[in-house]
């Protein structure tokens, strides 16, 4: 918001009940109410709501943020169907790299070497430590989609994957709108690595 008051450009910005007291909300030119009735992070998953306020406030772009519906494909599909700019990747870009199975496929079919991993886990635990067991503990049980950690964890046994995976299922979901999770063989000791790449419409990186 303070780049775009530098730059002259009008904001608008949306908050759930609990937020009308937050920092963003003074920030902007404009702030308004999103998800009414609803918990603090369901009010922020709410796609038409947010499409709601963009249309009666006449914005004409959307910054997702981060977390929250930033990587959502649909999200992003919806907005440029309204009409509004999306400042972030193409809907389907999003589909491949937003959901962490799908770039692992995507990794390994382009010859790029990935950890071990299952498919998303399967409703029945006894499944789910049967996978677990064939990948060897210790593994990291992670959300499909969304990031900043949510849905994580390290697990060490069968008995702590059937306590931690439906907690990592409804942290995923009440953070990312959606509980599909997975198991990634883990790496003890490891250091990030990580590249931002930056490109707009026009194809300039």
């Amino acid at each position: 918001m303070r780049a775009a008051s530098e730059l002259g450009l009008r904001t608008v910005a949306i908050y759930s009940q609990e937020d009308r007291f937050s920092l963003h909300r003074t920030k902007a030119d404009e702030a308004y109410l999103v998800g009414a009735g609803r918990a603090p992070v369901e009010a922020y998953l709410d796609i038409a709501g947010i499409l709601a306020v963009a249309r009666d406030a006449r914005v004409d772009a959307i910054h997702p943020g981060y977390g929250f519906l930033s990587e959502n494909p649909e999200f992003a599909r919806a907005t440029r169907e309204a009409g509004l700019t999306f400042i972030g990747p193409e809907a389907e870009t999003m589909r491949l790299l937003g959901n962490k199975i799908a770039a692992r496929e995507l990794a390994a079919a382009a010859g790029v070497p990935v950890m071990p991993a299952t498919p998303a886990l399967p409703a029945d635990l006894a499944e789910c430590r049967a996978l677990a067991r064939g990948l060897g503990y210790p593994v990291m049980l992670k959300a499909s989609w969304g990031g900043g950690g949510r849905g994580t964890r390290v697990v060490t046994d069968d008995e702590q994957l059937s306590e931690l995976v439906p907690l990592a299922r409804r942290e995923a979901r009440a953070a990312f709108g959606n509980d599909e999770v997975y198991l990634e063989k883990l790496i003890e000791r490891a250091r990030h690595v990580e590249v931002q790449i930056l490109g707009d419409h026009h194809g300039t990186l």
